[in-house]
């Protein structure tokens, strides 16, 4: 793993910015080198922070994007939990990601084969090697500390070799949903995290500072290979003791 950063803005409009800025660097750094940017998708306050803050960057040019989702609810797309209607309403029609480029779930099916289908989208998106290799994949992390759809204690936690596993006991609703696996997740070249909010400060402390018994989902993210970011704000810092960075909304990363 080429190192943690945690980085620290005042609020999440500072940060807002930022996050598009490394989007972009990312994504234009990919396709020189190999033609095309793939990224994975989360939900929750990811979706407002990104349609605000993508369609706002000079000379966007999203044209060789593939898009995936980290998770997703198994739910129809004009259903407002569904993570790619969020994204579809807020973002993808603001910027110019061919519709080919963004990889969605079949709704329709039932959440086993659903998972089955997400895994040959991205095996065809994909057709080198084990695992998908995402240029960058940006995740949320929840109050109790799971990310993408990976809950505390769940034997999901323990999968090693499906691509996009089923989920039909979520402890948060909906509880049918699908999730890409932590090999998928720490075989990124990138990995951002978004965290936002004084309701994570507890969680973020234990995530980041370690704590008694079983790490969270979170604290398991550690890329092989690959850039491991945590963007934060003050609030959600809060309990921090560990050394960060502090930025403003001018700064890339």
């Amino acid at each position: 793993m080429a190192g943690r950063r945690v980085v620290v803005f005042p609020s999440s409009a500072e940060l807002g910015p930022v996050l598009a800025q490394l989007v972009k660097s990312r994504a234009e750094k990919a396709i020189i080198s190999h033609g095309r940017f793939t990224l994975g998708l989360s939900g929750g306050s990811l979706v407002s922070m990104l349609s605000k803050e993508l369609p706002a960057l000079p000379d966007l040019d999203c044209s060789k994007w593939v898009v995936a989702f980290c998770d997703e609810r198994l739910v129809s797309f004009d259903d407002p939990e569904s993570t790619y209607g969020l994204y579809k309403g807020q973002l993808f029609s603001k910027v110019n990601i061919p519709d080919s480029g963004i990889l969605t779930i079949d709704s329709s099916l039932a959440v086993n084969e659903c998972a089955e289908d997400y895994t040959r989208k991205l095996k065809e998106a994909f057709p080198d090697g084990d695992f998908p290799v995402f240029d960058l994949l940006l995740l949320g992390m929840g109050p109790d500390g799971h990310t993408c759809s990976l809950f505390p204690d769940h034997p999901l936690l323990e999968e090693t070799k499906k691509i996009v596993a089923p989920i039909s006991d979520s402890p948060k609703p909906p509880p049918q949903r699908v999730t890409m696996t932590f090999p998928v997740v720490n075989s990124a070249h990138c990995v951002a995290f978004v965290s936002t909010g004084g309701s994570k400060a507890p969680v973020l402390k234990e995530v980041l500072e370690g704590r008694e018994g079983p790490a969270f989902p979170a604290a398991r993210v550690v890329p092989t290979n690959g850039e491991l970011f945590w963007l934060v704000d003050d609030p959600a810092a809060a309990s921090l003791t560990i050394q960060v960075e502090r930025l403003g909304s001018g700064a890339k990363l």
